[in-house]
């Protein structure tokens, strides 16, 4: 099984992206507790004033299915359109290959294994 990684840039009005942030953690702790989540993580963009960044961690395809059923991930959409989502961009990629940044030496190395 491949792991699957999502990354997604969802957009607010600027003056509602601090509260739809502080009110998430329910459902990123819900995403978190569901098995096959490895990382779930939302976070304010630096350069966008309105941009959350998304991003997401999971074992398997079917660990993925199994969120998109889950009540923690229509509590999400729902939580996100109350603050009116102004565009919304998201991304799967299906992992083959992984492996540290930075070799023995401390080197950055773009190489796999």
């Amino acid at each position: 099984m491949a792991k699957i990684v999502i990354s997604a840039q969802i957009d607010l009005p600027a003056d509602k992206r601090e509260e739809a942030l502080k009110t998430a953690q329910p459902f990123i702790d819900g995403a978190l507790s569901q098995e096959g989540c490895l990382h779930y993580d939302w976070s304010a963009d630096l350069n966008n004033p309105t941009r959350i960044n998304v991003f997401e961690e999971w074992t398997s395809e079917e660990a993925l299915a199994s969120h998109f059923a889950n009540k923690h991930y229509a509590g999400m959409l729902g939580h996100l359109g109350s603050f009116g989502i102004e565009n919304a961009v998201s991304r799967k990629y299906r992992v083959d290959a992984e492996g540290p940044v930075y070799n023995e030496e401390g080197v950055p190395t773009e190489k796999f294994g």
